[in-house]
């Protein structure tokens, strides 16, 4: 997961490939929840791994559950419905779908059996409204104490006398997640006799509700209702409230495919597709209704019953009016995909957008608008017609998972027209680990764009000028990839040193650097697998690489695998020559300087520490030797780019160095 403060996206001109997606977030908390309350152990396969079902997790362990992993397997022994403890404070973060089902839960369960629990999350989380439930709640006899603001989280349930002889009203056009909880967890405290709710006002997200409805038959438990207003819970039976079903596997996330239903009909053109795997036909989330509002729109989508295979069909896209009252979650997908239509598109019944993770109605229309868009909103509609002309725009998140992954639609502006194309930068990427952690490398592992238009930051300089660490740096600060280029040469030179080749056999040097299995993950140099990352800084192999590195015939060899690593979502790459032979498009070309005294005191430094031995006078003589020999050979002599901006760093920190380098990415970005 991208863990920077912003993420930039280049403009992307085309998709094709094939996406597997993470477990619903829906399912998969509803099954945690319910295999926390059953008896017995349940066993539950590709449960989505986020933010909150981490923070449901966490619950079910204070409760008293025991919470085994095995690989990709979760299994989950239960309370078979009896509190084991007593006393708790929990906190949720911002996830709805384990706050108002444990308000539920926990109410009635200290009701009938004692116990004080205190349930809290983030600011926004306490900015969400809960008071329907409580109220239904205390109707029923619990006692909840609202801690901040009434009707809003945190909350303190503690205990009450009980009283099922009624049925008891629910308000169900704010949130369909009240009237789920209640159906969760009144099941534990029915008795003899069946217990009723009854919904004011219109039901709206109907889906959701039917996902809780058929995993409670799962755990054994059937819920009759009439016309979705009335719902009645049957007596529990001798055998307890929850059975566990032993094994629940966990489908795809329904409104996660919708991000790539739609890149598939924007963007899979001239024999391309976006396959999408862990949805499909059989699904049994309401979300996958998205398919059909996207065919409207001008989608062409062909359904298996654990997969979808979406085209680009009718383009541009057809704008279109829609009810949304079925799907709200996804809904937000089509407002993106409203950018390339030919008119407005108009989405309907859409005011529970205002009570999630943030007023998503005016966060849209905030940030569509800084694109370009046209947007008219209202208190339970969104109008959008496309842009006229494409702005560059830094798009807020407000903490919010879908309006991350919905804006990073806008990035295909190229193929409405945009000329030239305009990146996009997500501001706080990291919010999607909620739903969807791995979504922007799955986004750009299917995604297309031209190389020029791919970001790359060039950091050249002579040996040991901290140029390696100063671009690894750079690199996670920005989420870019990293090539360490002189890690091919050392590389190179290390596998000639193994196999016994001379430094002048040129033709067997450029043969060994054309098959070069290389690769840099976790801050490690991986050579065929093996890390070599102390090895590659020994002495003999720096200066080995030093001398093979001025042959024609290996640089040519190397090249295409250096020009590789031009990656989305940018690049930064260091060496001797990357601004001004490899990337002399870089948008930011960097050129280190530094005294070979204070250059052969950090070699010297660094390899201590690392319990080489070293003698700082020959580390002296050997780098001026290699930089006289760098700045004198016939092939890419060392020389800064004749447009590289020169950085003096004898005297600077790391993390002086970076904010320079950043501060000048700044200057020279549309988003400054």
């Amino acid at each position: 997961m991208f863990s920077t403060p912003f993420l930039d996206i280049a403009p992307l001109t085309g998709a094709d490939g094939c996406v597997r997606l993470p477990g619903s977030k829906s399912i998969s908390n509803r099954v945690l929840l319910l295999a926390g309350l059953s008896a017995g152990t349940t066993t539950l396969h590709d449960l989505l791994d986020s933010d909150d079902t981490q923070v449901m997790l966490d619950a079910l362990r204070a409760l008293g559950c025991t919470i085994e992993r095995e690989g990709e397997r979760v299994r989950v022994t239960g309370l078979a419905g009896r509190l084991a403890v007593r006393h708790a404070r929990l906190f949720l973060g911002n996830a709805g779908t384990a706050m108002r089902p444990l308000t539920a839960a926990l109410a009635l369960l200290t009701a009938a059996q004692g116990g004080d629990f205190e349930l809290a999350g983030v600011e926004r989380m306490h900015e969400r409204p809960i008071g329907d439930l409580v109220d239904a709640l205390r109707a029923f006899g619990c006692q909840i104490d609202e801690l901040g603001a009434a009707g809003y989280p945190p909350l303190r349930v503690h205990g009450g006398t009980l009283d099922l002889s009624r049925p008891i009203r629910v308000r169900g056009d704010v949130s369909s997640q009240f009237l789920t909880a209640l159906l969760l967890a009144l099941p534990l405290v029915t008795t003899d006799r069946a217990v009723s709710v009854e919904v004011e006002g219109e039901l709206i997200s109907r889906p959701y509700v039917e996902i809780t409805i058929r995993l409670l038959a799962r755990f054994g438990v059937t819920i009759q209702h009439e016309a979705w207003q009335r719902f009645t819970i049957p007596p529990r039976s001798a055998a307890g409230a929850f059975r566990s079903p032993g094994d629940v596997h966990v489908e795809g996330d329904a409104s996660s495919a919708s991000y790539f239903i739609a890149l598939g009909a924007i963007a899979a053109s001239d024999g391309k597709r976006i396959r999408i795997e862990g949805v499909g036909s059989d699904s049994i989330q309401g979300d996958i209704a998205f398919t059909d509002a996207a065919e409207a729109m001008g989608a062409d989508i062909t359904r298996g019953a654990n997969w979808l295979e979406v085209r680009r069909g009718r383009w541009p896209l057809r704008a279109i009016r829609l009810d949304c009252n079925h799907m709200p979650d996804a809904a937000m997908t089509l407002a993106a995909m409203a950018l390339y239509a030919d008119g407005t598109t108009r989405l309907d019944n859409i005011a529970s957008w205002r009570v999630k993770e943030t007023d998503r109605i005016a966060a849209m229309a905030t940030e569509l608008r800084k694109l370009g868009a046209t947007v008219v909103e209202g208190a339970d509609v969104i109008e959008v017609a496309p842009p006229a002309q494409w702005r560059a725009a830094a798009v807020h998140t407000y903490d919010d998972h879908r309006m991350a992954m919905c804006l990073s639609l806008a990035a295909l502006n190229p193929l409405a027209g945009a000329d030239p194309g305009v990146p996009v930068r997500i501001l706080d990427p990291r919010c999607v680990g909620k739903t969807f952690p791995d979504y922007f490398e799955t986004l750009f592992g299917v995604v297309q764009a031209e190389p020029a238009a791919i970001p790359v930051i060039t950091v050249d300089g002579p040996s040991a000028s901290g140029k390696g660490t100063l671009a690894a740096a750079l690199a996670t600060a920005l989420g870019f990839h990293y090539l360490d280029s002189g890690a091919l040469y050392r590389a190179t030179a290390l596998a000639a040193l193994q196999a016994g080749i001379a430094d002048d056999d040129r033709v067997a040097l450029a043969r060994l650097g054309a098959n070069l299995d290389l690769r840099f993950a976790a801050g490690a140099t991986l050579l065929e697998g093996v890390d070599v990352t102390d090895a590659l800084r020994r002495e003999e192999v720096g200066a080995m690489a030093s001398r093979i590195s001025a042959g024609p015939e290996l640089r040519d060899a190397l090249r295409a695998l250096q020009l590789s690593f031009r990656r989305l979502p940018g690049l930064v790459a260091d060496g001797r020559d990357m601004g001004s032979v490899i990337f002399p498009d870089a948008q930011l070309k960097v050129f280190l300087t530094a005294s070979a005294e204070e250059r052969a005191a950090r070699r010297h430094k660094q390899l201590i520490s690392k319990g080489f031995s070293a003698n700082i006078e020959g580390l002296l003589a050997d780098l001026q030797a290699r930089d006289a020999r760098d700045r004198n050979r016939a092939v890419s002599p060392l020389a800064p780019a004749t447009d590289a901006l020169l950085l003096d760093n004898s005297g600077l920190t790391i993390e002086a160095s970076v904010a320079q380098v950043l501060a000048w990415w700044q200057e020279r970005s549309p988003f400054r």
